[in-house]
């Protein structure tokens, strides 16, 4: 199929062009943030269950949260002081067992420029540590001299997906994961982004011990700027084909009054010229 979506999207581009799969597959047993329903999926009738002549069917049931696995965040997903963005109270926002505004179906889908900053890769290193911060100064230093411009949704490599196999390790909640500070989603939210995504499971950093209680960056993009996250990110072989400047297209679920939506972004990369314009 991804040879399919390659093969489309270089003909409309009239380009060479290779395709980066940005996700995490979801599976029983991966990794899960302590503050959401996990995944789970059962096959609910198995081929020989019930026989149509020489025919048979399967089918499953999938149960999971709105932020398991790749996803994108709805506005909806965080208040401060009582409030979602642009001043909407949240506890009258959030009955009827939905959102009524700021959900998941509000989410446009995306194709536009991505930038990837690979934070360990200016660093010199194959993994930022746990509990690590990614500062302005980080982000300076992965962006060189190509600048953000507004629109763009930017991917921030912290090598974290090295650590998906063991799930205590990447949640976090032990040891730290590292993660956007405060500032330096400010940074990025002043060059007028679109969306910024991260490969951790909490985008924001994650200190050993303390869990996922404190969330600035969060309340920063959500709440104050307006600006959709996109966690749980996988983008080590886009980092290792040295692509910095993409095509990214994302298409979230029209999930009704929800709080965050599964995706399956792409970076879509020139494979003739490292560079695309918006």
């Amino acid at each position: 199929m991804l040879d399919e979506t390659q093969e489309a999207l270089g003909a409309l581009l009239q380009r060479s062009v290779q395709v980066f799969d940005l996700s995490q597959p979801l599976e029983n047993g991966m990794p899960c943030s302590p503050s959401h329903p996990g995944f789970h999926m059962a096959l609910m009738r198995r081929h020989g269950d019930l026989m149509r002549g020489a025919g048979s069917g399967s089918n499953e049931m999938i149960i999971f949260g709105g932020h398991v696995g790749t996803h994108v965040d709805a506005l909806a997903h965080v208040a401060a002081e009582g409030q979602l963005h642009g001043g909407i109270d949240a506890v009258a926002n959030s009955v009827d067992g939905r959102h009524r505004a700021l959900g998941a179906e509000t989410i446009a889908p995306m194709l536009c420029r991505g930038r990837l900053f690979d934070i360990p890769g200016a660093r010199e290193l194959e993994c930022l540590p746990a509990g690590y911060g990614v500062t302005v100064d980080d982000l300076q230093a992965a962006a060189g001299e190509a600048s953000v411009e507004p629109g763009d949704v930017v991917l921030v490599r912290t090598g974290w997906p090295q650590q998906y196999e063991d799930p205590e390790a990447y949640v976090g909640h032990r040891d730290g994961a590292p993660g956007v500070t405060g500032p330096a989603a400010e940074w990025l939210a002043d060059r007028g982004v679109r969306a910024i995504g991260t490969d951790t499971i909490a985008f924001d950093q994650i200190l050993p011990g303390l869990g996922h209680s404190q969330m600035p960056a969060h309340h920063i993009l959500l709440v104050q700027r307006g600006i959709h996250i996109i966690e749980v990110l996988n983008l080590e072989e886009l980092a290792e084909h040295g692509a910095t400047v993409f095509w990214f297209l994302m298409i979230p679920l029209r999930l009704v009054g929800a709080t965050g939506s599964p995706v399956r972004p792409l970076a879509i990369v020139d494979s003739t010229a490292m560079e695309v314009s918006r």
